[in-house]
């Protein structure tokens, strides 16, 4: 199948999983996930009306944006960013799905500043506490929300976090619940963080269960990445 019908039965599904869960499937964004695919397909989908493209890799993300990004292409950084690559993020990426720290959110305002931009922001929440995976907890999101006042480079949006990988339903779904609760928290305190960047391939209709406004998918639309990925 081509990368237009990957999209639209991605979509279908997206739409149904909305309407099953009661929500309008409006509510509900598609973030391609383009990591280590080619321009070829990223401009496939473009022609579809998919704008946005999620990377992994601050330099991949770097060279896409300087090849495409004069055809109104544009894309989300969604992987841990080390502070050392902030640069590539705050020159080319359109929104940042991974802030986990403060001493990011200083190299990112430092690196904003200089380009007189303002840089959109998902805080990234570790909701399964595998040591592995990057964010912080749920019980710091509000703390840290007020921190990031101080940075006005950056726009905070909402938040975003990687469920367990388990065949268990209920475990999978705590973890999206976690995050909406910590959205709750934020939203009390200080209005708007209106964005839930939650649910994969694997788990997305679960995601969209819980409130997720934006899923991220890449294999099911763009297939296997290569093999010398």
């Amino acid at each position: 199948m081509s990368v237009t019908d990957n999209l639209e039965a991605v979509r279908r599904s997206i739409d149904e999983a909305c309407r099953d869960a009661g929500r309008d499937p409006s509510e509900v964004r598609l973030l391609p996930v383009s990591k280590y695919h080619p321009v070829s397909a990223i401009r496939e989908a473009a022609h579809n009306g998919y704008v946005l493209f999620g990377e992994n890799q601050a330099q991949e993300l770097a060279a896409k944006a300087l090849e495409v990004g004069a055809e109104g292409i544009g894309f989300a950084a969604i992987g841990h960013l080390q502070t050392n690559k902030a640069r590539l993020v705050a020159e080319h990426a359109v929104e940042l799905h991974s802030l986990d720290s403060l001493k990011l959110a200083e190299t990112l305002q430092r690196r904003c500043e200089a380009l007189g931009r303002r840089l959109p922001v998902l805080v990234q929440v570790n909701t399964s506490g595998e040591p592995a995976k990057s964010g912080i907890m749920p019980a710091e999101v509000v703390c840290f929300a007020h921190a990031l006042s101080a940075f006005d480079a950056l726009e905070p949006r909402g938040l975003m976090t990687m469920a367990v990988n388990s065949p268990v339903d209920d475990e999978v779904a705590a973890c999206f619940q976690r995050l909406a609760r910590a959205r709750a928290r934020v939203r009390d305190e200080f209005g708007g963080w209106d964005e839930l960047s939650m649910g994969m391939s694997g788990d997305f209709r679960i995601a969209i269960r819980e409130g997720s406004t934006c899923v991220r998918i890449g294999t099911a639309i763009f297939g296997a990445r290569p093999a010398t990925a």
